[in-house]
């Protein structure tokens, strides 16, 4: 059967994914369309600004895809078409279920970061580790994203604007998006950004079909099923591929660029649409590319080379960009996926600074007060960005699904706190639990384990995890914070 069935397939099942279980995920939560918001209750005219639904849809649809739906999907997509399956089922039951509750969770904790979030539900020691965790993370990624987009825009720009002239310019434009209040850079640019994005996934999707690569079935290896593991490298799909594929399955990154838009929702009602339904969108983008990945090319092993021997999957995006779309619409295409890390490291920043701000309670209405957090951060982020790229992507991937699973027992806690079915949450988080104790006991930027071992600590880790939350059930219904109502913050008002 041809690829592009495959993807018609997956594609449909992320769209029924939206209709039905984000309507799950609502009842989960309790939404409450009479609740009002932080931009109404702590407008500052700098982060908590109100914005339209289908604004706040946009911007964090580009905040959470950075380079995550593309070059992880084309590094999944060796792996075979179970690359779709993750995709699919990640996006559904894992990553849309933790995109809606750290989203709407942070609405109904005045709109704080996700350290304070998970400290609500899960005690003040998870507190304190993700405030460290978080930061460390979210200025990884404001590094991860300058180097990714400053070299496709090197490929495309004369010998004198070269990797280190691109760099510099996106660390300025980083700095301007984190210190400015949102609705001067962020809130104007983004819509405009998206539309670029949307073109050319679109465009890619088009050129497959059109050009005949969508047609094209994938080969198995000799003694091979549909579904196994088909790396040309012999690299074992448990856990990896579900570290590879991150931003378009489940990604922890996301985690903290939603509570950016919980500052400016102007109702509960518009979460399901913002913070579920960009997880699907970025799931249909993160299909596009693991498609392209298996049509563009004859078989993995292809693939694979490809990639080079960095596997640099943006000499991927590069070739095939041009091939489909010729050198005008493949040059618009290229810088669609430059979008996508930018307007993700940006907001990387920006997050990471809100997050400081706090647990020091500083102040960010005056500019003043940004730039004492601002400034250091991007010290250590340029000194990061000299470090080499493929050891950061390494222990960024790890991290970032380790902060994932750490929301999802967040929002497992906040179910249980209100009587809700857990399960739909408790079980992902289980599930995830192994994956990042097995990488991180394997891998050789852990501990560099046996890989047997390395599953068994995996899936033991997990079960003892799943047992301990069970087991504090009763803690959880004690002294979990649906909100934050006895401060008196938050006030009922009727949605126009």
């Amino acid at each position: 059967m041809p690829s592009f069935v495959y993807f018609l397939l997956a594609a449909g099942a992320l769209s029924a994914g939206y209709i039905l279980y984000s309507r799950v995920a609502e009842k989960l939560f309790g939404v409450d369309y009479c609740r009002a918001t932080p931009a109404h209750t702590m407008a500052d005219g700098v982060d908590y600004i109100k914005l339209p639904p289908a604004k706040l849809f946009l911007i964090q649809l580009l905040n959470i895809a950075g380079v995550g739906p593309v070059f992880g999907p084309i590094l999944g997509a060796l792996y075979g078409p179970s690359a779709l399956l993750w995709i699919v089922l990640g996006a559904i039951f894992a990553g849309g279920m933790h995109d809606y509750f750290s989203g709407m969770m942070s609405i109904r904790y005045d709109g704080k970061s996700i350290p304070d979030v998970v400290g609500y539900t899960l005690g003040n020691g998870f507190k304190q580790f993700m405030r460290a965790f978080s930061i460390i993370l979210l200025v990884l990624v404001g590094v991860v994203f300058v180097a990714a987009p400053a070299g496709l825009l090197a490929q495309l720009t004369p010998d004198w604007m070269d990797l280190t002239f691109w760099v510099i310019i996106i660390f300025i434009y980083y700095f301007l998006a984190t210190v400015l209040p949102i609705d001067v850079i962020i809130a104007r640019l983004y819509p405009i950004f998206a539309v670029v994005l949307i073109v050319m996934a679109v465009g890619v999707a088009g050129g497959l079909i059109v050009k005949g690569y969508a047609f094209y079935e994938w080969p198995l290896p000799e003694g091979a099923s549909f579904w196994s593991n088909q790396h040309p490298q012999g690299l074992p799909m448990w856990p990896l591929m579900f570290i590879t594929i991150a931003c378009g399955a489940l990604s922890g990154f996301h985690a903290t660029q939603s509570p950016l838009m919980s500052r400016c929702a102007p109702d509960e009602k518009c979460g399901r649409g913002v913070f579920y339904g960009a997880m699907i969108a970025e799931g249909l983008i993160a299909l596009i590319w693991a498609t392209a990945g298996m049509t563009f090319y004859e078989s993995a092993p292809a693939l694979l080379e490809a990639l080079g021997p960095k596997t640099n999957a943006a000499m991927v995006v590069n070739e095939v960009c041009m091939t489909l779309l010729g050198p005008v619409g493949g040059v618009l295409a290229i810088l669609g996926v430059v979008v996508l890390p930018i307007t993700s490291g940006d907001t990387a920043f920006r997050a990471a600074r809100l997050v400081i701000a706090d647990f020091t309670r500083i102040n960010q209405s005056k500019p003043v007060s940004r730039l004492m957090i601002a400034v250091p951060l991007f010290v250590i982020g340029g000194i990061l960005s000299q470090v080499d790229f493929n050891i950061i992507w390494r222990y960024f991937g790890w991290s970032n699904q380790t902060l994932a699973t750490i929301v999802l027992w967040s929002a497992a806690a906040y179910v249980v706190r209100r009587g809700g079915m857990h399960w739909l949450i408790s079980l992902p988080a289980t599930f995830m639990t192994a994956v990042v104790i097995a990488y991180i006991c394997n891998a050789k930027i852990g501990l560099n384990l046996d890989y047997t071992l390395s599953v068994y600590m995996g899936c033991g880790t997990a079960v003892v995890a799943l047992g301990l939350f069970l087991v504090m059930r009763n803690w959880f219904r004690a002294n979990v914070p649906l909100e934050l109502e006895s401060a008196g913050r938050i006030k009922r008002f009727t949605s126009p």
